[in-house]
């Protein structure tokens, strides 16, 4: 690759969303602003190498992107006064091509993607995709639905956007808090897809874990009194801080009972403490705030050498009744069996329905452990053939084949 194919390939990493963003909030059109900051890309790749590599390649795509959208406006012949509000915006961008101080327009989309004229079905697909970069056939896989049908979905809703003149704004008052839960649940569930992938240096999905922090963070800046934006940067702070223990030095998977607490971020557990006890002040636990609350018992091996996994148990009975999702469920069923027996804990697997488990990775695997402690080594056998099918990342897959190597047919 040239330099300019690296040097596009880098601004594409770095900025893509930023430039969506900004155009979008500019235009209200966010399949416009995708298709003609794609075009100016195409562009780049074409004048770059002859012409040279901008001083301020964003700007130069932001100026380009901006033209296209006029270029489309026009020939589509929509919206009465469109065209000449996109000509004072070409001349917004051209003032920014000196500075390049366009302002960070995400938060404005995630809220826009949250609005309750669009199905809720998508909300977070959308945001994944046009917020933080995501490609519909990975989206569609993570949401175990077929790529063309997620695919008709997300241009289902940018038309939405477009036509309904959705506003670009962060609400206010009720309507706030209506749409921050979906964005909340958006930004975990990009952390989420980039940390499963982080631990094997797979560059694109770090980079969306990195994304999500970056989101997360400007959430609490600028909404600093919503104590679960609070919750869920403390959670991915946890979670960040345990990231340098998770695998050993042959890149081989530690489970979180293995991990050396030597290793655990101090700094980062420190902000996470810190930004859970701030969320407490505000005496409205939810969901997150609970998550990162199960996450500081946990930390407190780094101390006593044993997880509190009495106060873990209390915290996950707390967080079904708020968030009964099927992890909150499976967490609980693990806790118990640690804080009251194996017995226990199978109880509540047991009674989780089979079919909605069926494709969930965690419960066979946290099955498989409780029925282990049993002596039911047949079950739990069963239970980790299961897990090592489901399971996608390789170094876990290799962990729980040892496991099921080890684990016996008695019982």
């Amino acid at each position: 690759m040239d330099d300019a194919g690296v040097a596009v390939e880098a601004v594409a990493r770095a900025s893509y969303a930023r430039l969506i963003s900004f155009l979008s909030a500019r235009s209200g059109d966010v399949a416009g602003a995708e298709d003609a900051l794609a075009d100016a890309f195409v562009a780049a790749l074409r004048t770059w190498p002859a012409g040279g590599i901008p001083s301020k390649p964003e700007a130069w795509l932001l100026h380009a992107a901006r033209r296209k959208l006029i270029d489309r406006r026009r020939r589509e012949r929509t919206r009465d006064g469109g065209v000449p509000v996109l000509m004072g915006l070409l001349a917004e961008a051209e003032d920014l091509s000196q500075a390049l101080a366009f302002p960070d327009e995400r938060l404005k989309l995630l809220f826009v993607c949250a609005h309750p004229a669009i199905d809720p079905r998508v909300h977070t697909p959308l945001m994944l995709q046009v917020v933080l970069g995501l490609d519909a056939v990975a989206i569609a896989a993570a949401f175990l639905t077929p790529a063309s049908t997620m695919g008709q979905r997300l241009s289902r809703a940018k038309a939405k956007i477009r036509d309904t003149r959705i506003a670009f704004e962060v609400p206010a008052g009720v309507e706030l808090e209506r749409r921050l839960s979906a964005v909340l649940e958006a930004i975990y569930a990009a952390y989420g897809y980039g940390w499963e992938g982080a631990d094997g240096m797979d560059a694109e999905r770090l980079g969306l874990a990195e994304e999500a922090l970056f989101l997360a963070r400007l959430l609490v800046e600028l909404l600093p009194e919503q104590p679960e934006g609070l919750g869920l940067l403390a959670l991915l702070e946890y979670c960040e801080a345990r990231r340098p223990a998770r695998r050993s030095a042959a890149s081989e998977y530690v489970p979180m009972s293995e991990q050396d607490t030597s290793l655990w971020d101090a700094r980062r557990l420190g902000e996470a403490e810190r930004l859970l006890a701030t969320a407490a002040r505000f005496g409205k636990p939810g969901r997150f705030q609970l998550e990162a609350a199960v996450q500081s018992a946990h930390v407190a091996r780094r101390r006593d050498r044993r997880a509190d996994w009495a106060a873990i148990a209390v915290l996950y009975e707390g967080l079904v009744r708020l968030a009964p999702t099927f992890g909150a469920l499976v967490g609980r069923a693990a806790a118990v069996a640690e804080a009251r027996g194996p017995a226990a804990g199978l109880a509540l697997l047991d009674a989780i329905p089979a079919d909605a488990v069926e494709s969930y990775q965690p419960y066979w695997a946290t099955r498989a452990h409780v029925e282990r402690r049993l002596g039911r080594e047949r079950e739990a056998r069963a239970a980790l053939d299961v897990a090592v099918r489901l399971t996608r990342d390789p170094a876990v897959r290799r962990f729980l084949e040892r496991t099921a190597a080890a684990t016996g047919t008695r019982g």
